[in-house]
């Protein structure tokens, strides 16, 4: 298949440099959209201080930059900027970059560019709701889907390596299912359950194992540290999500883990079962 490199005279270093910022812009407005998702209030509104509403300038408005000259601060007002901005920013434009070093397919890096969109789209939305809306989870899985006929097509492979990945992505859904119908949702959320399989997709059928277990390390390792920091600077685990204190029983969004483990499967290959070949 045709390569970037193929059609383009510029180096790898220059793809990287434009995925990075093509992704910080594309970071910019997936901030726009989370703060409007379900509110109501057009994508084409002005951008605006959510504690003096006034509309911020051209200047205002670039990626990353404008966040750290504002020195995260309204220029009106003073008013604190949440970091969710430029985290936001800086996570979309690494991810872009990253795709380029598993793919240098046009078409499949633009898919994968959309895939990572709706990845942090629903990171964020979960973390600040404690919900994933199946508009998006029903988006991802049809760009899942796409990826996967698209790899079929355009580099051969055989009909049943197609009913094998939809089949494991299945079973990891199903294994999510189980946890939520045991614990009667009280363990993880059914928005848990129907977005495991697109990130089942994802991954392929070889590391859907791997995805599972791995998303479940993740949120111990994360959620374990989010409780030791906490300790350290307060003397007692407490952190403020949805205005309650994080605490060993506290009620933790797993989306975000989900899709962690499912972006580190996609960049490194990363295979549990190879960790007890060494043992």
């Amino acid at each position: 298949m045709i390569s970037l490199l193929e059609i383009s005279f510029l180096p790898m270093s220059w793809w990287y440099t434009v995925a990075f910022t093509f992704g910080i812009i594309i970071g910019s407005f997936l901030n726009v959209y989370i703060y409007r998702f379900h509110t109501g209030k057009s994508l084409a509104g002005h951008s605006h201080c959510l504690s003096c509403g006034t509309q911020l300038r051209w200047y205002e408005l670039f990626p990353l930059f404008s966040y750290v000259s504002l020195l995260g601060k309204c220029r009106t007002c003073g008013c604190r900027i949440t970091p969710r901005y430029f985290l936001v920013e800086l996570c979309t434009g690494v991810l872009f970059s990253l795709v380029l070093t598993i793919t240098l397919d046009p078409l499949l890096i633009l898919l994968l560019w959309s895939v990572v969109s709706m990845l942090v789209v629903i990171t964020v939305y979960d973390l600040y709701h404690f919900i994933i809306p199946d508009a998006l989870t029903l988006a991802l899985s049809i760009n899942s889907l796409a990826i996967m006929l698209y790899k079929f097509f355009a580099y051969g492979g055989l009909q049943s390596q197609l009913l094998w990945t939809f089949g494991a992505s299945l079973l990891g859904s199903l294994f999510f299912f189980i946890l939520w119908f045991v614990s009667k949702g009280k363990w993880l959320g059914f928005g848990d359950v129907k977005l495991a399989f697109p990130l089942g997709l994802l991954v392929g059928p070889e590391l859907v194992f791997s995805f599972v277990v791995l998303s479940f390390w993740v949120g111990a390792i994360i959620s374990l540290a989010m409780l030791g920091w906490e300790n350290l600077k307060r003397g007692k685990a407490h952190l403020h999500l949805r205005s309650r204190a994080l605490t060993m029983k506290s009620a933790v969004p797993f989306a975000p883990f989900l899709v962690a483990s499912c972006l580190i499967i996609l960049f490194t290959h990363f295979n549990v079962l190879e960790l007890f070949s060494f043992i």
